[in-house]
């Protein structure tokens, strides 16, 4: 496996491998801390590709001041292993400098440079709580995808509504590569594997199953309707898992949205079966342990009729 610290040879590795037209590259971003998501999306990479790419970066300007870039967890050497174990061909490990030559500080203001901005899908859901979330995720793969120059590049369907934004980016400013959404990978409680679940404790992360349970319910209402549900009737089986830990004080619910696919737009006052919807939710656990740490969790079901 070649790890790759600077761009030039990357880029050099990159034009030397891929010698025919039927050789293809498989790109997986990330930003470390690995779990068996990310390998998830490696394992399908190697199946549909003749070689591998991940990267690991954890990306300063999908942060905003205040948030937990300085905390996010980093575990290079362990994640390096995990590639290595699973046959990855290349892994590229740039820093900050090497990707935002003019300095990257969290204070939009301040920031020079290009960045890439998809308005509209952008400014939704994870966009109103984190407004410049998206505009830091599709500069950062603009960026990547412009080393790396994949055919096809794989992301985890916990984060549908950054695929969604990348999906529209890639396809209205006619970039060459496919994008693929992996299905989200689970723990036994049903809570969905992200990097950030570390931050909790074992019996904070249990409870925080109860996530998954509230959107089963909801979208069990849904694909038990006849044509027409109402949208509080589906909003009232997620909160019926939710409400004892928002009155225990573990849970704050930051949204629960039941939406159109492909803009994203609220569904209501009823919602018809036939469509595809996205039902997602975002949620503070706060920690039993520690009642300082409150973890942003988010996750989703989708409904394809």
């Amino acid at each position: 496996m070649k790890i790759f610290n600077c761009i030039p040879d990357i880029v050099q590795w990159r034009l030397t491998q891929v010698s025919r037209p039927v050789e293809t590259i498989g790109f997986v971003p990330t930003m470390g801390c690995l779990h068996a998501g990310h390998i998830a999306l490696v394992n399908q990479s190697r199946k549909e590709n003749s070689l591998t790419v991940v990267s690991i970066f954890v990306n300063p300007s999908q942060f905003a001041p205040g948030e937990d870039l300085d905390k996010y967890p980093k575990t290079l050497e362990a994640d390096l292993d995990r590639l290595r174990d699973a046959g990855v061909d290349a892994v590229f490990v740039p820093t900050p400098a090497m990707l935002y030559p003019q300095g990257i500080p969290l204070d939009v203001t301040q920031q020079r440079g290009p960045f890439v901005s998809v308005h509209g899908i952008s400014e939704v859901l994870e966009g109103r709580t984190r407004p410049n979330f998206f505009r830091g995720v599709a500069t950062v793969v603009t960026k990547l995808f412009n080393i790396v120059s994949p055919d096809k590049a794989y992301f985890g369907q916990k984060d549908i509504q950054q695929f969604l934004v990348l999906e529209t980016m890639v396809r209205e400013l006619f970039m060459p590569v496919k994008l693929v959404m992996m299905p989200i990978v689970r723990d036994d409680s049903g809570l969905a594997l992200s990097s950030r679940n570390r931050y909790l404790c074992p019996e904070s992360a249990q409870l925080a199953s109860a996530i998954y349970r509230g959107l089963q319910s909801a979208a069990s209402v849904i694909q038990n309707a006849a044509d027409q549900v109402s949208r509080s009737e589906v909003e009232a089986a997620a909160y019926n898992h939710w409400n004892p830990l928002i009155n225990s004080g573990d849970f704050k619910v930051d949204y629960l949205s039941i939406a159109e696919k492909s803009t994203l737009q609220e569904l209501g006052p009823s919602i018809t079966k036939s469509k595809q919807i996205v039902l997602s939710c975002a949620v503070y656990v706060t920690d039993r342990e520690n009642k300082a740490t409150v973890v942003r969790l988010i996750d989703n079901i989708l409904i394809e009729n």
